[in-house]
């Protein structure tokens, strides 16, 4: 499946989110697109970009890491949906990526996204009632907005990148 159509799903899991539970689990699956699509764009993208594009996917990857479920289990976190008899569904939706067919609509949707997931995680975390909690819902909003700058950076790069490219074409054109 395409980036920007996970993208899409992704945006819509996130709006349908009520339950701190599942806007944490979003933000998860927010961080494990964008490890994802960076990890893609490291491989496959242009090769100006691919150093820009493996610190995106390198920031994803931290922010997958940045919810501890068990520990939230164990803690007795007074969270809708959670408890050690069922802890969430983690079956990432980045592992249907199969291409990044457009690198810009696609990074323009990831920071969209992972403005929603930081907007959505303050309102969780302003709600939350124990500490441990509190502290994780910090630490994964830290973790979208990093993803949110290396995702900027890399928009940043790409720009540049293709002003040289349609400057060398006219360049090109010119000479002839």
């Amino acid at each position: 499946m395409d980036a920007v159509r996970l993208i899409r799903v992704g945006r819509h899991a996130l709006a349908q989110s009520q339950e701190p539970l599942d806007i944490l689990t979003e933000a998860w699956q927010a961080q494990a697109l964008t490890q994802a699509i960076g990890g893609m764009l490291a491989m496959k993208g242009p090769p100006e970009l691919r150093g820009e594009a493996q610190g995106l996917c390198e920031a994803g990857g931290r922010g997958c890491g940045t919810i501890d479920w068990s520990s939230l289990c164990a803690s007795g976190v007074s969270v809708p949906g959670l408890s050690a008899a069922r802890p969430p569904e983690l079956r990432p939706r980045a592992a249907q990526l199969g291409e990044v067919v457009d690198p810009r609509g696609a990074l323009v949707g990831l920071g969209g996204l992972l403005g929603e997931v930081g907007i959505a995680l303050v309102a969780v975390a302003c709600a939350a009632d124990e500490e441990g909690f509190y502290w994780q819902t910090i630490e994964a909003i830290d973790a979208a907005d990093e993803s949110n700058d290396r995702v900027r950076g890399l928009l940043r790069r790409l720009t540049v990148w293709e002003h040289g490219r349609l400057q060398g074409a006219a360049d090109s054109a010119g000479s002839s």
